[in-house]
């Protein structure tokens, strides 16, 4: 099933063979001290919605942050979605984080989680995070830490494919450094058709609050037809 194929590689991450940049940290919520309750909640979200071998369409943001992916192990999903939304229940972390808010009003006017995780897959171009004096670091904001970490991420992309993702279009969230990352490496690499660019949740949320359901139309419009 393409859960297991995707458990496989998705709890077992790993940077010990990278060299970061002097005074960058790993997010790594797998090994994190809430390690053992955010494996269970991934697991369980790919059980409930991949146990199939239905190819989907991949959507993929930056890296985890510390109140979404960071916490609770899926991208775009704060402690409050993974139970309102999902209905996974998590023990022991509490998070809010305004990206997952616009994310899972996404979501909601897609059809909800049932039908949106149905066609897409959703994480990130690098699918662990970084800390750089306590805040949040995204990979293309250090020139070294995005080259040293650019072979893990090949490997990533990778390995999704041959799980099952669809390969004749992907959507990028984010609009700027991370469309421009991903398609000079798609260029190389030659594993999509076509990347569609979104803009992502967090600029949407910090700057442009008062057209959010602007916003959302334009995610479901991108999304039909897949």
């Amino acid at each position: 099933m393409l859960a297991d194929r995707l458990l496989q590689h998705v709890l077992s991450f790993s940077l010990d063979a990278v060299k970061l940049p002097r005074g960058v940290g790993v997010l790594d919520p797998f090994n994190g001290p809430h390690a053992e309750e955010v494996r269970r909640i991934v697991t369980a979200f790919h059980r409930k919605y991949y146990s199939d071998e239905q190819p989907r369409v991949l959507m993929l943001g930056i890296n985890p942050g510390r109140l979404g992916a960071g916490s609770t192990g899926l991208s775009f999903t704060d402690t409050k979605r993974c139970e309102s939304d999902l209905g996974i229940a998590v023990k022991g972390i509490s998070t809010h984080e305004p990206s997952s808010d616009f994310f899972y009003r996404m979501v909601r006017a897609a059809g909800g989680a049932d039908a949106f995780y149905r066609k897409v897959y959703v994480h990130a171009i690098c699918p662990l995070g970084f800390v750089k004096d306590g805040v949040n670091l995204n990979y293309y904001d250090d020139k070294v830490l995005e080259q040293a970490v650019t072979p893990f991420v090949e490997d990533w992309l990778r390995t999704l494919v041959k799980c099952g993702m669809r390969t004749d279009r992907v959507y990028c969230i984010g609009t700027g450094k991370n469309a421009a990352y991903f398609t000079k490496l798609n260029e190389r690499l030659g594993l999509f058709d076509r990347i569609t660019a979104l803009e992502h949740p967090r600029f949407i949320m910090q700057y442009k609050a008062k057209q959010v359901d602007a916003y959302t139309a334009r995610y479901t419009e991108a999304l039909k037809g897949i």
